[in-house]
């Protein structure tokens, strides 16, 4: 049993983090830094307590950090530095120097360190991966995913929405998008973006449109506050055919309801969501594979154990803030620019 603390518990502690960690066989939430607020009557066998320091004298094995961008790299190497085995929500850090730092970190402490890449393990991504594997669309020469959402009131107190290392859409959703990209085609040759401001009076980001130039293939990467969700999350195209995908991953809408994924049929997609294949025999449906946030933290126990290989790598980490880095001056300069131009 891994004994496992939590820095932070607003909006990603709560809904996907300590409950997502509370369901995986071999791990014990026993802390939470919790800095404001009545500790959470739900958690009554968890410690509360309000700082790191508070935190890292209790006997923890990994620790996850789960605070606002700009105190990640701080956090997590304070507690590198205590010899805990260490989780990051997204984005790593806000820069690639802080990103590289943790790493070498990592390496001269000897813990396994890792980012929270939870979208790899939803059912959308999942069948898509299970598509593109099995080669049915030939040769892919087109890839697209969203993430849109329509909020176009904005909320001055929220920290991702002031202008801040590593606020905006781009450093919130640009990660999961980026990673998923390259697990299914490996790093771009070059990048082209447009990171911009939509919405009236918005201090950051709120939309982007990022392509990731592959030798005979481009991969986008789409996002807006301000554009309701009706576009397919995923789209490939290919010489042989296509697979199109609407709807999200129904798990964090679950989370939010209160529902954990220890629960039976705890986030069914309905059968209308699934996707549609078109070949030149026609089209049919494909239905979604079930798959679990809960398969990350199983990962990361089992890395912790020696049992297996960590899936979110530090180096893979590294070189999405990469990508996030040159997503940014790509879009400030107006250009594509090469991956080899990444810091």
């Amino acid at each position: 049993m891994l004994n496992v603390g939590l820095v932070g518990f607003g909006f990603a502690g709560k809904v996907f983090h300590a409950p997502v960690i509370r369901a995986v066989q071999g791990l014990r939430l026993t802390t939470i830094v919790q800095r404001h607020g009545a500790p959470d009557p739900s958690y009554p066998d968890v410690d509360f307590v309000s700082s790191v320091e508070d935190l890292l004298i209790r006997p923890l094995d990994v620790v996850v950090v789960a605070t606002p961008n700009t105190s990640h790299h701080p956090i997590a190497k304070q507690c590198l530095l205590a010899g805990r085995h260490v989780v990051v929500d997204k984005p790593f850090t806000t820069t690639l120097a802080e990103a590289r730092d943790l790493v070498e970190l990592a390496r001269e402490t000897r813990r396994v360190l890792s980012v929270y890449q939870e979208r790899r393990y939803t059912g959308d991504f999942v069948t898509t991966q299970n598509v593109l594997s099995d080669g049915v669309l030939g040769r892919v020469v087109s890839y697209e995913a969203h993430f849109d959402r329509f909020r176009p009131e904005l909320r001055p107190g929220a920290w991702r929405e002031q202008p801040l290392p590593g606020s905006g859409v781009w450093f919130d959703l640009g990660p999961h998008l980026f990673d998923q990209a390259v697990v299914l085609f490996g790093l771009p040759q070059a990048i082209g973006a447009d990171i911009r401001i939509e919405r009236d009076d918005a201090q950051t980001n709120d939309a982007f449109d990022v392509t990731l130039h592959y030798a005979r293939m481009r991969a986008v990467l789409r996002a807006s506050m301000l554009t309701a969700p009706m576009a397919p999350s995923f789209a490939v195209h290919g010489t042989k055919g296509s697979f199109i995908k609407y709807g999200l991953d129904p798990q964090e809408a679950a989370l939010k309801a209160g529902h954990t994924p220890d629960e039976p049929d705890w986030d069914v997609e309905p059968a209308e969501m699934h996707g549609k294949l078109t070949t030149s025999e026609g089209t049919r449906t494909i239905p979604t594979i079930s798959s679990s946030f809960t398969h990350y933290y199983e990962n990361v126990r089992d890395a912790v154990l020696g049992k297996a290989q960590l899936a979110v790598t530090p180096e893979h980490a590294v070189n999405v803030m990469r990508g996030l880095e040159l997503a940014v001056a790509s879009s400030q300069q107006r250009c594509v620019l090469p991956w080899s131009a990444a810091a």
